[in-house]
This record gives structure tokens, sequence and C-alpha cells, in this order.
């Protein structure tokens, strides 16, 4: 099978189908993966794009109308459920494709796969921005005055955009109202460190948020974890573009258990390193109703930037 995606250029919407195929897929290896930038109408009436993001399967587009015509505007998707949605959801692609359920592993991806780059409106990705420049920079989430200067622009009370990035699972708090985690950094220690070239060493939420980061910040790092299994370290590092594994038959298990909440609480503690497949396969065989892939060190990176990549180099309004 050969699924092609075809997005215009700096489409919002390319990343989040690209993480919902991710998905989808399972790491199915008899599907060839490729994606096409479409620059003009031209380009769209040759290549059968109706809209971006578009998906093709074999040639043909699985979720166009007979007669829709070929065009390079920005293309919305309406899920079961009703909801308009800038990509089809990871349940409508498993069934298109012929790939089993993860039982909701897409909210491992960010909001159940909408991504992790909060809205500009109301000053959400301004005070998201904030957040995550502060951790990147001190280690540790801002203060409340650095907070409300982010939000002060858009006329809105940074405790009201808190509140609502936390409804909208871009960040946690804690019981003194404090930034506990935002996506991909944690304010509190996990099996996850990365040192930041020139910078401060870290927390990350899970593996996936790990290997973000270095992409969201556009430098060198080193990535420190553990596989559960064996108690061996597993080691990734940025340098100049590229990565380096040790182990290198390392993997990471991407999946998630069943339940409502935040990623932090439903998804995180399962998306982690292994030195090996076996030892991956082995750790989540044992776990109760969990969902999800083995990813090999290419699909991982890929993930992990395409979620995290654009949190910083996004306008903020």
């Amino acid at each position: 099978m050969r699924v092609e995606m075809l997005i215009v250029p700096h489409c919002p919407n390319g990343p989040v189908l690209r993480e919902r195929l991710e998905l989808a897929l399972g790491g199915r290896t008899d599907v060839e993966l490729a994606e096409h930038v479409v620059d003009d109408q031209a380009q769209a009436e040759r290549w059968g794009m109706h809209g971006s993001p578009t998906l093709l399967v074999d040639g043909r587009d699985p979720f166009a109308e007979p007669g829709t015509a070929a065009s390079v505007s920005c293309r919305l998707y309406r899920g079961a459920d009703g909801r308009i949605d800038g990509a089809p959801a990871v349940e409508e692609l498993q069934r298109m494709l012929g790939t089993a359920a993860t039982g909701g592993a897409d909210r491992a991806a960010g909001r159940s796969g909408r991504g992790r780059l909060a809205p500009a409106e109301r000053g959400l990705r301004a005070v998201q921005q904030a957040v995550l420049q502060s951790f990147a920079t001190t280690g540790s989430p801002p203060a409340a005055a650095e907070l409300e200067s982010a939000a002060e622009p858009f006329g809105v009370p940074a405790a009201e955009v808190l509140a609502e990035l936390v409804a909208e699972d871009f960040l946690t708090l804690d019981d003194t109202g404090r930034v506990q985690a935002a996506y991909p950094f944690s304010a509190i220690p996990t099996e996850h460190t990365v040192e930041i070239s020139a910078g401060p060493t870290v927390w990350s939420m899970c593996a996936i948020d790990a290997l973000g980061i270095p992409v969201m910040l556009d430098t060198d790092a080193v990535i420190t974890s553990t596989d559960p299994v064996t108690g061996e370290n597993v080691r990734v590092e940025f340098a100049g573009g590229k990565s380096a594994w040790q182990p290198a038959t390392a993997v990471v298990y991407y999946g998630v258990c069943p339940g409502n909440g935040p990623a932090s609480t439903v998804c995180c503690g399962y998306l982690r390193f292994f030195t090996t497949r076996a030892t991956a396969e082995q750790w989540s065989g044992r776990q109760v109703d969990l969902s999800g892939a083995v990813l090999d060190q290419a699909e991982a990176e890929r993930l992990g930037a395409d979620i995290f990549g654009p949190l910083l180099s996004a306008p903020a309004r």
C-alpha cells in the first residue's frame, strides 16, 4: 500500500495528519508513506489534491466526494461525532487503512491528535511559549509576573489563560497554581533527562517529548533514560543535526491505557525508551489494557519533531 500526503507549503495541519497516520499505521512495514508539497493549482490538479492536507491511498483520495474539484485551499474534515477538524481522526484512518484500533493512543500525540501548539487567540500561544522558553533557558517554569507580561497584550489575566491551557491539555498545574508540566517539559523529576547544549538540564514528560526538545530548540542535546525491564541506560545524542543512539538497538514504545484525563496521566508513563524491541514487547505485554506500537529510532524522532518542532517557531499572534 502506498500512502501519500499532499500539503501546501507551511500547512499547519500537515504535522497533525502525519502524527495520526503514524498512530493509525502502528508500525506496519507494508505501507510506503510519502509527503509532497503542492505549490499551485496546476500541481493540485495533476496530483488530485482536494485541499490541504489531502491523503491519497494507492493514488485515490478516500475522503473526497465524487466530483470534488482540485484545490490548494485549506481542507476541513468532519468526524463521526460531527466535529470539524483539520485532518481525519485516527480511528477513521484506521478504518480506511484496515489497521487495528489503538484504543485512543492518538491522545499521546497531543490533544487527541490535534497537536501541542496552542491557538494564537486569547493569548494562549503567547503564554504557552513564555512557559516553554522559561523551561528551555532556566529549567523551571516562569514566575507569575512573566506570565502576566505575556498575557497583558491580549487583555486577558494570566490565570484565565492558564486555566484554558490546562483545560485543553497544553500544560498542568500543581495545587498552588504553579506550572507543573508543559509538554515536553516537566517541573518535577522524571526518568527522562535532557542536557541542553549551553543550557540547563531538564526533565521531559516522556520519550517522545524528550526527542522533540532538541528540534524545538534547534540545538544539540543529550537525552538519558532507562529501560524499565533491564535497568540499562538508553542515551540519545543530538549533535550537528544528527543523532546517535546507545545502544544501537534502542527503540521507543508508544502507547496509552484507557481512561480520561490529561496525557500526563494516561499516556506519558507508556511512552518509554527500551534497549531492544524484545524488552519493549516484554514490558508492554505485562501492562493491563495497554495499546500502542514499538517505534524504531527514525519513527520516534520524526514523531517528536512533528509534535514539538513548531511550538516556539510559530508566531504568537
